[in-house]
């Protein structure tokens, strides 16, 4: 696991054609589920120069049954569809939620598909299919989403807010921003790249028939503004590379510049490439469609157990097969946590002990890079890496012994007959410095999962000829 790196994310906003077809797929969930709470729905949206294309299959008490439509059905969906589009901004010649060309090829659901999803005496509900769903979190920032991501969707969204209420009227509605920040022992600390590229009124430009440099300064004043509102006090430098409007020209967008689809930004609704994905899209599914579903309950259980202080950063894993009820498979992964500011505070040191769970071999190896590194096996380490790793060990620093173990409770030894100095356990989380018969007993407590609301703190032995003693540090996370 790399500490320091150059990480990039990017957001598209409510007016780029994949999001117009995400927010039209999901305004007929929203209106079929309206109808009938237990309605299947799987529905796929093209959008093009003037033109919304609905398929997929679909099963709705009172809107669609034995093939056929209820009175005003189709009506009430191309209506609730141009509303949205209207919602969203588009009043232009490429595309108008007035005057586009609406066609709906939804159709009935497979009944062998509702034949194994639906719940029945003997049978609990079914996935609505197989996959895979991962779930993901991390405390970079306040919405435990990775920074990258966090921070171009707020851009856009300030962007789109402002739009609506006429505070930026220079601005149309497909736009696209990207966000690369440089990483130090595993934190955010500095904006090395930041693109924005927005649909704009006539004249906003630098480049082509309409290009009016004054407008365009105006526009890229506005976008800077933005930026340094959203990001981080500092975060911005003279050398941060700002890209706005980098083709020249944004006046043809939307659907009109280029088409779009439902589920082809599964990237930018997750957690923009921070983290594993499964395939699937969750725009235009139901609840029973475990691409959706799934996805958010991971993202609820991993969000909980950072929030909790548990993990800094957790990934969760669910599999599921068609028409059954429960998972095949449940992966959790709390990233073996070192916090970097147990890092920073470690930095200097001669030699490195570690009694805690190990978490994996990404951390022995982040700490090897700092100073040599003695290790005991903790409790949770029962992997095949692990294998090798003792359970105990005795160190000696000159006239100075040391016993390290994971569990104080397992001490099996006289540490005062045995000549040891100090003993040095882990596990409890519970920060423990204190002298009994002349051996020092320490337990520095966690460096990186929060347990019991305890302080997260390090340890550092100062050897000095015959004599040991503790410095305990808490640290500020």
């Amino acid at each position: 696991m790399r500490s320091s790196y150059i990480f990039t994310s990017e957001s598209v906003s409510e007016g780029h054609p994949d999001k117009v077809a995400d927010q039209i797929s999901d305004t007929i969930v929203d209106l079929f589920l309206s109808k009938d709470a237990e309605a299947r729905i799987a529905c796929e949206t093209l959008t093009t120069t003037n033109l919304v294309v609905l398929a997929g299959e679909i099963r709705c008490k009172g809107v669609y049954e034995n093939g056929e439509w209820a009175e005003g059905a189709l009506a009430e969906i191309e209506a609730a569809v141009r509303a949205t589009v209207r919602r969203i901004g588009y009043e232009q010649s490429g595309f108008h939620w007035e005057t586009f060309t609406f066609e709906n090829n939804l159709h009935g659901q497979s009944a062998e598909i509702a034949m194994g999803v639906d719940e029945g005496s003997n049978k609990d509900e079914g996935a609505g299919d197989q996959g895979i769903m991962f779930g993901y979190a991390t405390d970079e920032t306040p919405g435990l989403m990775p920074a990258t991501l966090y921070y171009s969707h707020k851009i856009l969204e300030t962007m789109a807010a402002d739009r609506h209420s006429g505070a930026a009227p220079f601005l149309e509605p497909d736009a696209k921003s990207q966000v690369t920040l440089q990483y130090e022992n595993g934190v955010p600390v500095g904006a090395v790249a930041l693109v924005v590229s927005t649909q704009h009124k006539a004249g906003y430009c630098l480049q082509g028939a309409n290009a009016d440099a004054a407008r365009y300064g105006e526009l890229k004043d506005y976008v800077t503004g933005v930026l340094t509102r959203t990001l981080p006090d500092g975060f911005i430098t003279d050398a941060t590379k700002i890209y706005i409007n980098p083709t020249g020209a944004f006046e043809i967008g939307g659907p009109d510049g280029d088409a779009g689809l439902t589920g082809r930004k599964i990237i930018v609704d997750t957690y923009g490439g921070a983290a594993p994905h499964g395939g699937g899209a969750f725009s235009g599914k139901d609840p029973t469609k475990v691409d959706r579903s799934a996805a958010y309950i991971t993202r609820y259980l991993a969000k909980n157990i950072v929030a909790a202080g548990l993990a800094k950063r957790c990934t969760i894993q669910l599999a599921y097969a068609i028409g059954v009820s429960k998972p095949l498979s449940l992966y959790v992964d709390t990233h073996g946590l070192l916090r970097p500011q147990a890092l920073a505070a470690l930095q200097g040191v001669d030699h490195l002990i570690h009694t805690g769970d190990i978490g994996g071999p990404q951390i022995l190896a982040e700490l090897e890079r700092i100073a040599p590194l003695s290790v005991v096996r903790g409790n949770n380490d029962g992997d095949a890496w692990a294998d090798g790793i003792p359970e105990h060990l005795t160190l000696r620093f000159g006239a100075i012994s040391l016993y390290v173990l994971h569990d104080l409770k397992r001490l099996a030894i006289d540490p005062k007959a045995e000549g040891i100095d100090a003993v040095i356990a882990g596990h409890s989380h519970k920060p423990l410095h204190e002298e009994r018969d002349g051996v020092l007993y320490l337990n520095p407590g966690s460096a990186g999962p929060r347990r019991f609301k305890l302080p997260i703190g390090v340890a550092i032995l100062h050897i000095d000829g015959g004599r040991v003693h503790a410095e305990m540090i808490t640290l500020e996370v």
